[in-house]
């Protein structure tokens, strides 16, 4: 989040070149996540990706060429006292401060032992890694196909409309053709247009903009006001465009004092309207239009993958509101416990007060974000469903390649892990950490989880970073 108070998981968009390693790094690390099988033509692909100048013709290849198989269930797991002869060593530097760190089997049964751990029983601030619990909220509680809808109704008065916001931060303004830094998001000229339709001829005098969605306060206990004009959160509230951003297209940019206003604005504009108030929508009054976000399970691929802490808030008031609870970040922070409890996890221990991580109030054991990722990575078996958490595996960013670990993984020890480690980042000022999913030699898939508090993110993250990639080339059995 840049060097301050905070340090933030920022996305860095790749060079021509690398964003070509980034598509094969892509293809691998899903294949490998999924356990799922492909058969591609390996030359033909690798000109189709501007890697070679020329491709084989096809011709030439009678039989496809197997280049992924899916991950074998008869792979070795490692020994606990081969990982712990390993992993102890670097995970015993004190360079890390206060450390806790886990590795399990996700094809293990739920509760088994895990394959190490160090320090299990501490709660740390978790930064970033706090969205994983929001994310596995969000997919279990909600269908992945729903989505967050801006409406406008009638007002009360003659040639009044009232923007009712929905709890979408991926509105925006842009015209079709161009996007911002959301997936397919819902765009603002849309809305105009079924607006004026379905007034026809009458005309629009005033704008209403309705944000009673939620409740309570704009920034949660343990935030930075600093990091709304750092660009790293805007003040919550359920209607605002591209999450606020004074520059759409990028990801961490400053954000606006009071993004429904703004959004009313522009609102007001394409609809050639000066007047915008703020108030309420009448009981049942008549819907003039409504535009729709991405998916839920998009949204938090993206959310996986950028870390974008006001689309983790706003899932988490989904969650709240789902559950009947109150849409605060009280209510939205117990509904996301509650859901993830309801669903078989042992929670004891966490205790959030947001929804991204953001707060330092957050306090998290590493054993609850390693069995979310358990879940999300299990193979599908005839009486389970990890299938519903998969899109937390899909959005991990890949190490070297995309999202919040393009940068890492570059150099020493770790920079064997690149293309191999998928992983979930956390930081904040003086706190540091990595949990995901990596595949070791022997091709077992493995679930980790890494946290440190009370250092510098500059020294623990390279620390970080070699446990994992330490776990892609031992096999420690």
């Amino acid at each position: 989040m840049g060097f301050g108070r905070r340090i933030g998981d920022t996305l860095r968009l790749p060079t021509r070149r690398g964003r070509t390693v980034l598509i094969v790094l892509v293809v691998l690390a899903l294949a490998a996540a999924a356990g799922g099988t492909a058969a591609l033509h390996a030359p033909n692909l690798l000109a189709d990706l501007g890697i070679r100048d020329q491709a084989v013709p096809e011709k030439q290849l009678d039989t496809p060429v197997p280049e992924l198989a899916a991950l074998s269930a008869a792979a070795p797991t490692p020994s606990s006292s081969g990982l712990g002869s390993v992993l102890g060593p670097l995970a015993g530097s004190t360079a890390l401060g206060d450390f806790s760190g886990i590795v399990v089997d996700p094809a293990a049964p739920r509760g088994a032992p895990p394959l190490w751990q160090q320090s299990p029983e501490k709660t740390l601030v978790p930064g970033s890694t706090g969205k994983l619990l929001t994310a596995s909220a969000a997919l279990l509680t909600l269908d992945p196909t729903d989505r967050l809808a801006t409406r406008v109704v009638a007002g009360a008065e003659p040639g009044q409309v009232v923007l009712i916001g929905g709890g979408d931060p991926t509105l925006t303004a842009l015209p079709a053709g161009r996007t911002g830094t959301y997936p397919d998001p819902a765009r603002l000229d849309d809305l105009v247009a079924l607006v004026e339709k379905a007034v026809g001829s009458q005309p629009i005098t005033s704008v209403v903009i309705d944000t009673s969605l939620w409740t309570g306060p704009e920034l949660a206990e343990g935030w930075d006001p600093a990091d709304v004009a750092g660009g790293f959160v805007a003040p919550m509230v359920p209607l605002m465009l591209d999450g606020g951003r004074r520059v759409v297209t990028e990801q961490d940019t400053p954000r606006v004092a009071d993004p429904a206003t703004e959004a009313g604005r522009a609102f007001a504009q394409k609809l050639g309207v000066t007047r915008v108030t703020e108030g309420t929508a009448p009981p049942n009054a008549k819907e003039l239009g409504r535009v729709v976000s991405a998916p839920v399970s998009s949204l938090v691929e993206h959310l996986m993958t950028t870390s974008d802490n006001v689309l983790a808030e706003s899932l988490a008031r989904t969650v709240a509101l789902s559950r009947q609870a109150d849409p605060s970040f009280t209510g939205s922070a117990d509904a996301v416990l509650g859901a993830l409890t309801q669903s078989g996890f042992d929670v004891t221990g966490a205790h959030m007060v947001d929804g991204s991580g953001l707060s330092t109030e957050d306090r998290v054991p590493a054993p609850l974000l390693a069995a979310l990722l358990q879940a999300a990575a299990a193979p599908t078996g005839p009486d389970d469903g990890p299938e519903f958490l998969r899109p937390i595996i899909t959005g991990l960013p890949v190490a070297g390649g995309d999202g919040t670990l393009d940068d890492r993984f570059g150099t020493g020890n770790a920079s064997v892990g690149r293309g191999v480690v998928r992983a979930k980042t956390g930081t904040l000022t003086g706190v540091s950490s990595l949990a995901g999913v990596v595949t070791d030699v022997d091709g077992r898939l493995l679930v980790f989880a890494l946290m440190s508090n009370g250092k510098s993110p500059a020294d623990v993250r390279p620390r970080l970073d070699t446990i994992a990639a330490t776990l892609s080339r031992c096999g420690c059995r």
